[in-house]
């Protein structure tokens, strides 16, 4: 590991890497092209003990604003993430976390930075999310929390907001019921793209390291809720998303995606464990028991077909 450059940077991006092939290299050299000055960025590349050669890859093409943080073992998304953290230069403002499976446009950096110093009561955003594979916005980018009401219309009643789609009542999972081209408050939005101002970051104690993979953004987004920060969707920057190669479950991506029989499955139980840790951690209080054992019988049933798809489809 190398030593961070004693520069001054106001923005620090966190691109966490895990077998992510040419994918980080594309992502890195997204950032190293943009607008926004380099002496001005700090990069930390946490690698959760990659087996493939994109960590090699990407040091051929490292500038001197970016430290590799080699792992010795897969800590999953939120532990790598804070450990990170606890190299973030004390001059940045912004901590920005980037999958490294994207790719930033031009003025993406400068617009979303701007945008929060025109607004010190923004205290999180996210950007346009396009997902390449369909050029269209990824739905999570802009999302409500997954209260069973929500759970249920999106996962075991989808034909509820196809029928209404401009129904808050029935579009709550995605809020479908918005105006997308709008930048405006949500609740929630895929950790693919998160700024947040770094000293809001240490109040609500950054990632939950309950999480391995998948739930860790929601559950971020829910504590700036609750602490009454806003977190923001700024569409008029963008960044590209390959999303899901590297877990195989995403339907969009599964077929090109190179990831193993076992790892579609582990990434499957991840993904419903994800949500009953965030119940347990986030809204089991705010309901009645009757409530909640129809609640962790959905999850079993969505987790079992999950498992299902992941060995056989």
């Amino acid at each position: 590991m190398t030593k961070s450059p004693t520069n001054n940077p106001i923005l620090t991006i966190i691109v966490l890497n895990y077998n992510s092939q040419d994918f980080l290299k594309k992502c890195l050299l997204s950032i190293y092209h943009s607008d926004f000055p380099q002496d001005k960025i700090q990069i930390l590349v946490p690698d959760n003990n990659s087996t493939d050669k994109s960590l090699e890859t990407a040091q051929k093409i490292k500038q001197k604003n970016t430290t590799f943080i080699p792992l010795e073992h897969n800590l999953g998304f939120a532990k790598a993430n804070n450990l990170a953290i606890k190299h973030i230069s004390p001059a940045s403002k912004y901590v920005l976390f980037l999958n490294p499976d994207t790719t930033v446009e031009n003025n993406t950096l400068t617009s979303i930075i701007t945008f929060l110093n025109k607004n010190p009561d923004v205290h999180a955003a996210t950007c346009y999310v396009n997902l390449i594979l369909t050029n269209s916005l990824q739905p999570e980018c802009h999302r409500g929390f997954p209260t069973p009401w929500n759970a249920l219309c999106h996962f075991f009643l989808p034909f509820l907001p196809k029928l209404f789609p401009r129904s808050k009542l029935f579009n709550g999972y995605f809020l479908g019921h918005l105006d997308y081209t709008k930048t405006q408050k949500i609740d929630a939005c895929v950790g693919a793209f998160l700024v947040i101002r770094k000293e809001i970051g240490e109040k609500i104690g950054w990632w939950n390291e309950k999480y391995f993979f998948y739930g860790e953004d929601l559950d971020l987004c829910y504590k700036l809720k609750r602490h009454n920060f806003n977190l923001y969707f700024y569409p008029h920057c963008q960044i590209h998303h390959y999303q899901g190669f590297a877990s195989g479950i995403v339907a969009k991506t599964a077929k090109k995606s190179a990831a193993s029989r076992e790892t579609r499955i582990r990434s499957a139980l991840a993904s419903t464990q994800a949500m009953r840790i965030f119940y347990q951690e986030n809204l089991i209080r705010l309901y009645p028991h009757s409530l909640r054992w129809l609640v962790w019988t959905g999850i079993k049933l969505l987790e079992t077909y999950r498992i299902f798809k992941a060995k056989f489809l």
